[in-house]
């Protein structure tokens, strides 16, 4: 009696099989791969008001310190938004001209209206997360450029890190990769090119190594769940 299935149907099941374990590692792979804050929020550059503020400019080209715009980053969980009286502190009449004049318009229409400017959130961290603690971080000397990235050189700010639980847990394990000076936080130039440029166990800053400054916060960075979550 003749076989009613041809002899290649016993391979169907093992090819079957293999098929369903490709398609399943397919999709764990492109769920770790792009369901990820590295993919979704990594670049977030949302659209601001106006013409924005150019970080570049400020920054970078003026040389204005962070704090004098973020002034409570060194007391306070939050690295509050300047106000507006902040930015006519600059921007008064008589200091400027020209096109410049006209850019700014904005800002003295806002500041004349006694109204805020309506700037959009880059860097938010989710419900369940605590308030990521500024002032804890930039006093135990966790430079701005670690979280930010090179901010005097971007035009427009977008989010340069993932500020996944995976980023954080990775500087708190090895903190002394990300320590610079305290006084030198807001240094983004000098913290990408000399020091984060060099070996850890080479860091060096007026005589205090990486390890001392490591040594000198007075607990190692918590690795608990309550440390940020709710």
């Amino acid at each position: 009696m003749s076989a009613i299935f041809p002899k290649w149907t016993n391979a169907v099941p093992t090819i079957g099989a293999m098929g369903a374990l490709g398609g399943l590692l397919t999709v764990v792979v492109g769920t770790w791969y792009y369901a990820t804050p590295d993919f979704w929020e990594v670049g977030y550059m949302p659209t601001q008001p106006g013409e924005g503020f150019n970080h570049q400019l400020h920054a970078g080209r003026l040389g204005m310190d962070c704090r004098y715009c973020h002034t409570n980053v060194e007391t306070s969980p939050e690295a509050n938004v300047p106000t507006v009286s902040t930015c006519m502190g600059c921007h008064t009449e008589g200091m400027l001209s020209g096109s410049d004049v006209h850019r700014v318009g904005w800002v003295r229409e806002a500041y004349a209206e006694d109204r805020s400017i309506p700037w959009r959130r880059i860097h938010k961290l989710p419900d369940y997360v605590r308030n990521f603690p500024h002032h804890v971080h930039v006093q135990a000397g966790v430079s701005c450029y670690s979280c930010h990235g090179q901010i005097v050189g971007m035009p427009v700010v977008f989010q340069a890190e993932s500020l996944s639980m995976g980023w954080c847990l990775e500087c708190h394990r090895e903190p002394e990769k990300h320590l610079v000076p305290p006084d030198q936080v807001t240094k983004l130039v000098w913290a990408e090119q000399e020091w984060f440029a060099t070996p850890v166990h080479q860091r060096s800053y007026e005589g205090v190594t990486a390890s001392e400054l490591l040594e000198s916060l007075r607990q190692a960075p918590p690795q608990n769940c309550a440390a940020c979550h709710h």
